[in-house]
Order: structure tokens, then sequence, then C-alpha cells
């Protein structure tokens, strides 16, 4: 059969698609002649940088990712984690950056929809969702409206889809004035002997379209996120696609009704480049060629040619591969959830994907090809420049107890209530923790005792100044939030966020920070089991920080004895546990500087992994021993903000007295990692906690007593003691007051 050629291909056409001259070439060489405008099209979404990862393959094949719980590793759609009594916990982050600036609020709504679906493809019921979302400065004109269309957008569909928002970030800084980032994260619990994968086995087996109908929105879109934005951002609008979270609801029951037949043979979420890239990656995984008849995919609007319905976008939908003498029962299930079921296709011996249209074949390429041929790029890249030091006598001063009323009030450390509070936390009936603390805490349905928690970490100040060490940091504050709770950490997603890779700055950012995560993942035995690579976060040459997002989450083997960060009664010593004897004394690239003096200098602080781990493991099995009342990492802001951020989550004060000799804005507002404080309800005088700091002596582990809980003031050495509603008003103003203009 002749094939349908419409459209003559032309190197504007050609680079309209986001494809280079060389890369045409190839795609002329691989298939011997000119592609069809389908094919074009179907190149351009497989060959682009969202979906064939081809400057960060490299790379990303330097990490980590198996251990002992790992039962699927990057190359699904989500990474499986065995959390024993024959269950798994099933989770990945995905990026949505690009169409949530254009249009926050389906950005951010399809962001989550689509990870959803990552989810529940493999078989899991989704138990847990967070976002990591970053803004331009709050003064940027852009910025006020963007927050509300995605903070919108994210409630509207995961609040309507039924899942808990049980953590987070958000966060401003004008480097994200062009480009904001969500990044969505999922996460859903399986037995570990009913996991369904992408891989389609079998010759001649149905290929069925399965949920809602195809339509016109997100054509184009993985090729207009693997771009960076210029003036004409308004114009690529029609990229964005739309979602129905009580679609997706109902293709999620259908789903994991169907599975429990045994009909399904293989899945895959119709995602990125929807129809191309789910039917190709099926084929392909399992050695075997795809013929689809496009005629039988069912559409809402009139007219739609191939290439739209290739490249479509359009939400809660998926392809399945299924066994031919259950597709009738298959067929009542999606009836009875009033979701489309439609046969297009069938698996073929021929390793081809051979594409029909109005009787006639548009497409017929080498399966395999199109996504093992993708071109693959090993980039130039140079060596970060990384600042010297801070010298302590640089650093400027400032009064301790007005310092931190201006840090805890500002747009930094402010409390995210106005965020979170627009999310459903408490669905399901299984949240024990909720956004505001360490880590978010759920109990695992089906087990008597079992938690998990979640959490999502990057500095990317520090990954700007010195990549290596802040691509260490994400991993070990992440995996520090998850033992601040009581948690074992299992194992990480991760997102990752840069600017364009084609300038040797911005990949000598990405290679470093990668070495880093690898380095933190394998030290803290953490491996990597899903994520996604996000690049040409840039708008006219400016590009965003670098911003590798890690997504944590741990093992509570009984939930009940898991803590939050609020203090929880008067009178309980306060240890600082980890970290320098020398305490408090980084401030390179802190709040402190940026927030209060408007500097961004001095390298970030350096992550010693061995005594990360001392630190953690220790801290780990106080909280287990029960002796353990409270926990919070110290992160951004040091001392003083955590000190502040567990006295207003608690509402009761603290009297810090161990600081004598120290420089106060040093020893509040030093940023040195892998330090958490604990308040215990032991003793200050008594045996138990003497045994506590000889076992901690033992260990190499810095643990001194600090402080007292009590009061209805936050006293910092010297300072003046700040009043708790002084705190609490600045904590809780800053967000409300800047949303309502």
């Amino acid at each position: 059969m002749t094939l349908r050629t419409d459209i003559a291909i032309t190197p504007e056409l050609v680079a309209n698609h986001g494809l280079k001259p060389d890369e045409y070439q190839k795609i002329l060489d691989l298939i011997g002649r000119e592609p069809t405008y389908t094919e074009l099209g179907i190149f351009s979404a497989m060959w682009n940088e969202h979906c064939s990862y081809k400057s960060s393959k490299k790379w990303l094949r330097t990490l980590p990712t198996s251990g002992p719980r790992v039962i699927q590793g990057p190359g699904e759609n989500a990474g499986v984690v065995d959390i024993g009594d024959g269950q798994a916990v099933v989770f990945k982050m995905e990026s949505h950056n690009h169409p949530s600036f254009i249009e926050p609020y389906q950005g951010a709504a399809t962001g989550v929809g689509g990870i959803l679906r990552d989810v529940f493809t493999m078989g899991a019921r989704p138990v847990a969702a967070m976002n990591a979302l970053r803004f331009g400065a709050p003064e940027h004109e852009k910025t006020r409206h963007l927050v509300n269309g995605v903070v919108a957008g994210v409630g509207g569909y995961g609040n309507s889809f039924g899942v808990p928002t049980v953590g987070g970030e958000v966060e401003f800084d004008a480097r994200y004035n062009g480009n904001n980032l969500v990044n969505a994260f999922a996460a859903g619990l399986a037995d570990t002997d009913k996991i369904f994968y992408s891989k389609a086995e079998g010759v001649g087996l149905p290929v069925v379209y399965l949920g809602a109908k195809t339509g016109r929105d997100g054509v184009g879109g993985a090729t207009m996120a693997s771009a960076e934005f210029g003036d004409d951002i308004e114009e690529k609008r029609p990229t964005v696609q739309v979602g129905d979270p009580f679609t997706e609801k109902r293709l999620l029951e259908a789903c994991l009704e169907l599975m429990a037949t045994g009909a399904v043979i293989a899945i895959q979420d119709m995602g990125a480049a929807g129809l191309t890239c789910s039917a190709v990656e099926m084929g392909a995984k399992g050695d075997l060629g795809i013929e689809l008849d496009l005629d039988k995919v069912p559409v809402r609007e009139a007219h739609m040619t191939a290439y739209e319905m290739m490249l479509s976008e359009s939400q809660e939908r998926m392809l399945m591969v299924l066994h031919p003498d259950k597709e009738a029962a298959a067929r009542a299930v999606f009836e009875k959830w009033e979701l489309d079921f439609a046969t297009v296709g069938k698996t073929t011996d021929d390793l081809r994907f051979r594409v029909y249209w109005q009787g006639e074949e548009v497409a017929n390429l080498p399966i395999k090809e199109l996504g093992d041929e993708a071109p693959e790029y090993d980039r130039p890249w140079t060596e970060p420049k990384i600042p010297a030091a801070l010298a302590h006598t640089d650093v400027p001063q400032m009064d301790v107890s007005e310092a931190l009323i201006a840090l805890i009030g500002g747009h930094h450390c402010s409390s995210r209530r106005w965020v979170y509070e627009q999310y459903d936390t408490l669905i399901q009936g299984n949240t024990m923790q909720r956004p505001g603390g360490d880590a978010g805490v759920i109990r695992v349905d089906g087990a008597e005792t079992k938690g998990l928690a979640f959490t999502s970490d990057v500095n990317p100040r520090y990954c700007e100044a010195n990549p290596f060490e802040g691509g260490k940091q994400a991993v070990a504050e992440a995996w520090r939030n998850l033992t601040a709770t009581g948690a074992e950490p299992l194992a990480a997603t991760d997102n990752l966020n840069f600017g364009n890779p084609e300038r040797p700055e911005i990949m000598g950012q990405f290679v470093k920070a990668v070495e880093g995560i690898g380095e933190a993942c394998r030290a803290l035995d953490f491996p990597i089991v899903s994520g996604n690579v996000s690049l040409y976060n840039e708008t006219n040459g400016r590009g965003i920080l670098p911003t590798p997002t890690i997504g944590g989450v741990g093992l509570l083997p009984e939930w009940e004895k898991s803590v939050g960060i609020g203090f929880v009664a008067e009178n309980q010593p306060i240890l600082l546990i980890g970290g320098p004897a020398e305490r408090g004394t980084h401030l390179g690239q802190s709040i402190y500087l940026r927030d209060l003096f408007d500097r961004r200098d001095g390298d970030a602080p350096h992550v010693d992994l061995a005594a990360e781990r001392k630190a953690g493991d220790f801290v780990r099995k106080l909280i287990r021993s029960g002796v353990v009342t409270a926990c919070h990492d110290l992160s951004d802001g040091g001392l003083g903000v955590a000190l502040a951020e567990m006295a207003i989550a608690g509402g009761i004060g603290a009297n810090v007295t161990d600081v004598e000799g120290n420089d106060p804005v040093l020893t509040f507002f030093g940023e040195d990692q892998g330090r958490y404080l604990l308040t215990l309800n032991l003793d200050p005088q008594g045996d138990a906690i003497a045994d506590l700091w000889a076992e901690a002596e033992s260990l190499g582990v810095y643990a001194p007593w600090i402080g007292t809980t009590g009061g209805s003031t936050l006293t910092l050495g010297a300072a003046q003691p700040v009043p708790l509603a002084t705190l609490t008003q600045a904590h809780e103003s800053w967000f409300p007051s800047y949303m309502n203009g």
C-alpha cells in the first residue's frame, strides 16, 4: 500500500517540530525516504527531549536504581518498592512546568491527573499526593496569578479525584519569573504479585483504547515542553491539555476492576505524546509490532486528522493489550463505568509501527528504532565555578530576635496554610500527619500498624552555587525529613528541572547535580526508582535555578510512634542532634543573607554523608524507642527558624541557653547540614538521658542539650524574648496578605 503524503515536508516544517537538521537526516537514513506528515509528527513526539531523554540518558544511567526492596526501577510508568506483607508502594514524580506557565489551572490539574494515571496504570490504588511548586518573585506581575491558578488546579483535580495531598513545597525566587515549576508526585498501594507492566506479549492480540475521547487539546504538548519560551508564549495555549478528574476517577475504578479479571496483558497510560508514545512503548518493549486503525479511535471533535489523533494529549486515556477471549468481559466493565472501549489495533510480529486512517496507510515505521534509535547526546559541559566560602568576618550582623521575626514572616519561611488548606488532606481517612511538618504520614490500608511517610526537597540556591553539593543536599534533606518522622527511608523519585542543556554551563550544572545525587543515594541506601527530566526551562535565554527535586518515601513499622514537629509539653529538654560541634557556622547561600540583605554569595554547605547517616540512624532509633516527643530537621533558616516552627506548631515556647561564647547570628541562622532538633519525655538529670548521651558519644554523634520547652515566648540566648503570639502572627499572615493583594 502506498503511504498517504498530502503535506510537503519543508526545512521550516521540520524545525517547527523541534527537530534539528542532523536529526532529520537520521530519520531519512533510518527509513530510506521522506516521512509523511504524520510520521514527522510521530518522530517529533518520540525524539523530543521530554520523551527521549536524549540529553540526559548518559548521566541518568549512573544513578543507583536497585536495592533489596526495589521491585521495579526506572523504565516503567512508576517505581515499585516492597513494603512487606505482600504489599508494595508505587510512586513517581513528574513535571508539568511549561503547560502550567501557559495556562496555570489546566497545566497544574493535568499534571496531577497524569501522575495519578502513572500510578494506577501499574495496578496501584493512589493513596497520597504531593506537589513541589516554584514561582517567580512575589512582586512580579504574573506571580500572584500563577499561584492562584496552579493551587486551584492542583486542588481542583486532586480533591475531585479523591486522593489526599500530604506534603509538598512552595517557593518564590525571581529566577522563576519566566518559568514556574509544577512537580507532581503520587503514590499508590498494590499487591506485590499484582503489578502491571507496559510490555506487550503475544502476536495478533487486540490493542484496546480505554477512557475518554480524543480531542485536539494538547497536540504537540511534549514537543512544546522540550523547548524554551520566547515572546510567543500565548500562542502555545492550545498545546495545554484539559483535564476531567471525575472521568479519571471512573477510569481508575474501571482499570482496577478490569485488572482483577486477568484480562490485561499490558497497559500504558496515554501521557506525553498520547497514542504515539503509548503504542510504540508497548510494542517495542515486547519486541512486537503494532498496527493501529485511527478510524476506530473515539473522538470528540469532527474532522480530526491522523496527525492530530496521533499527537493529541487529551487526558484520562489508556491503551491496553488484552486476552482476546476476555475482550467482551472487559468491554462490559468499561461500559458499566460509562467509558469508551474500542479495539483500535493489534499486535504483530514484524516490528513495524503501522497507522491507518480513512482506509490509507499514513505511517509505517520501524518500532524499535523509534525509541531505541532516538538521538542520544553527550553534550559538552563546563565545570561549574564554585564561589569562595563566606568568611565569618563578612557576615552582616542583625538583632537575632528581629531577624527571626522577619524570616518567619517572610515569603520563604512563612506558613503555607493558605495553599494546603485548599487541598483535601484527609480524604480516605488514613492521613496521620498533614502538610506543614517535615513529611506527610499515612496509615497503610490492610496493615495493623504500618505507615508510609512522604517528602519533597531541594534547595535550588545551593544547587546553583555548588551543583554537586546541592545534589547531595537534596537527597540528604529528603532522607532526613523521612527520618524525622521515625520512618525508614526506602527509595526516591527525582524531578530534574534545568535550563537549556545546549549551553555548556547549564549542562555542567546537570552533570554535577546528578553526580551529587548518585553519591548521596549510594551512601544512604536510597535508590532512585522513577523520575522525570525537565529541560529548556528558560525564557528569552534566562534560565531557572537548577532544581533537582527529590521525592522520598519512607516506611513506619508502627505509625503510632511517628512524631511531628510541634512541641507537645512544657519542661522537656531540647537536644540538637548531628552536625559539627562548632554548630551554626555556615551562612553562605543562606536565607538569612538572601532575604534580609539581598545577598547570594558564598559556597553552599557541604554534606558529610557518613555523619548524616550516623545521626539519622540514631534519631530514628530514639523515635522508635518512644522517648522522642517532637522532631524537626534543620534546613533553611537554621536553628532559629526550626525552633520557631516547633514552638508555633505546638503553641509552646522555649528557652535556649547553650549558646555562650558563640556568634549568635552564626549559631541561630547558619545552615549546617545533617542536624535535628528533638524534645524528649526524659528527666534532663536522670539516668536515661545520661545513657542516651553516652551512646551518642560512642557513635560520634554530637547531641548537646541546648534548652527547655515552656512558657509563651521563644528566647534565643541573650536576645530579647519573642512572644509566641508575635511569631505566630508573622508566620501565618504573609501568604493570605499577599494573595489578598
